[in-house]
């Protein structure tokens, strides 16, 4: 009826309470076996008397049991990433913050959002964590599997004495590591006002859809996962880095008012890499720009041979009237040319140095200037941009910089901008997708509620 105690992680805290002097058997005996005899659960558990004390405790988590994993939090653009964990005696939710811009290979900061307690005699109760002042009273619904609200019903927790000023200067602390006045760029200190108007008004009143961690296999040229990325002004990202047969794909866990959570930021040709010029040709942007658009053009000159010969095939079927003699051809010729595409770039690969010299041209902006001056390969890519309001979106092209397991770069060509990436080293519980089809298919639903 229920699902294994394990997987909620749950029986190793339990196991935890033993070490410190309490008995999981007197838990279950004093805590929950009572309630059970008193007839609340007897509809439920008629084999009450022949069940284990960790099978009921599971039965008390099953209200809460589907909340925990990753999530994203429904605000606006800018996202946000939330892991629901099991903490011995409660459910606590933490939004997962990147490190202050733009040290970037720091570790994620972390701040609990809402707890729920397990042991209270009526029912579990559920406390709001957001704020300065302590947990106070909240509420949470499950609206259905993968989607979930949450509610602070004493929101004057969340509130200063100093009023909104004092309430800017902490989320700035916090957000950014650094006061307005350090901040000397005028359009940073619009968009870091902008953001925190925007996100407080929520006062912790969320809704959340269930993300999952990408799948990976052996001939990936990385371990799939989640980044943090510079962003310019917008400071660090968390972006997801998947791969779907010979393409790669960046989307945005977080985003902001330009290109929003849920987009895809990046996409990695890995069918075309780039070999780059020496140390000296690759300081010249103009030399890197004419490599890049080179490549450019022979995609385009493809797209358009596959567009062609899709429709010549097209009209072959509708000449013969036998559509399904015609497509089993058609079929092994396309199996057949990505094949031979994955072949070119697995040997690309193996013929490609183990490392190579590696420095950005002159007059492309970093906001971070400890990148690696070493690079294993590099691919042609586009990366999204957009006006602010996510207006006039289009994809340019750029190139992707795999510098090792753990970090990879991007520059893109139209805005002389580069951005760094580098892993999320955080073990997240119950974050697989339980299929391929499932992740896709989670991909394109994070990304219509922002397009």
């Amino acid at each position: 009826m229920f699902s294994p105690l394990p997987l909620y992680g749950v029986c190793e805290n339990l196991r935890k309470l033993e070490i410190t002097g309490v008995s999981c058997r007197d838990v279950y005996a004093k805590r929950i076996n009572p309630r059970v005899k008193s007839g609340r659960f007897m509809k439920i558990l008629p084999d009450y008397e022949h069940m284990e004390y960790r099978d009921v405790y599971t039965c008390l988590l099953h209200r809460y049991r589907h909340i925990l994993g990753l999530w994203q939090p429904d605000i606006g653009p800018y996202g946000g990433l939330l892991n629901v964990v099991v903490d011995g005696l409660f459910i606590i939710g933490w939004m997962y913050l990147p490190p202050h811009d733009p040290h970037v290979d720091d570790p994620m900061r972390f701040k609990p959002l809402f707890r729920i307690h397990l042991m209270e005699r009526k029912s579990a109760t559920v406390e709001c964590m957001y704020g300065h002042k302590g947990p106070h009273n909240g509420h949470i619904q499950i609206v259905k599997k993968d989607e979930f609200s949450t509610k602070c019903n004493q929101t004057d927790h969340h509130r200063m004495s100093g009023g909104r000023q004092e309430e800017f200067r902490t989320w700035l602390r916090e957000e950014w590591g650094r006061t307005l006045e350090d901040i000397f760029h005028e359009h940073m200190q619009e968009l870091i006002l902008m953001k925190f108007i925007y996100t407080s008004q929520y006062d912790n009143c969320l809704t959340y859809r269930r993300i999952y961690l990408p799948p990976s296999s052996p001939d990936d040229l990385l371990k799939p996962g989640l980044f943090k990325g510079t962003y310019g002004s917008h400071g660090l990202e968390i972006v997801m880095l998947s791969f779907h047969g010979k393409k790669a794909k960046g989307t945005k866990i977080t985003g902001d008012p330009n290109i929003p959570a849920g987009q895809q930021t990046v996409e990695i040709d890995l069918a075309h890499p780039i070999q780059l010029p020496d140390i000296e040709n690759l300081r010249n942007f103009n030399e890197l720009s004419r490599i890049v658009l080179e490549v450019q053009e022979q995609v385009r000159r493809e797209q358009q041979e596959e567009e062609e010969e899709g429709q010549d095939e097209e009209e072959g079927r509708s000449r013969q009237g036998d559509s399904q003699q015609a497509e089993q051809p058609a079929q092994k010729d396309d199996a057949g040319a990505e094949g031979t595409e994955a072949a070119g770039a697995a040997a690309a690969q193996e013929s490609a140095p183990t490392s190579q010299p590696f420095v950005l041209p002159v007059g492309v902006i970093s906001r971070n200037e400890d990148y690696p001056r070493t690079c294993r390969m590099c691919f042609y890519g586009t990366g999204l941009i957009a006006g602010h309001g996510f207006t006039s979106p289009e994809r340019t092209p750029g190139i992707f910089i795999l510098f090792d397991d753990d970090r990879f770069g991007f520059i893109w060509l139209e805005l002389k901008s580069f951005s760094l990436y580098s892993r999320i080293k955080v073990s997240f519980q119950n974050a697989e997708a339980p299929s391929r089809e499932a992740f896709d298919e989670m991909l394109k639903n994070i990304q219509s509620m922002t397009t």
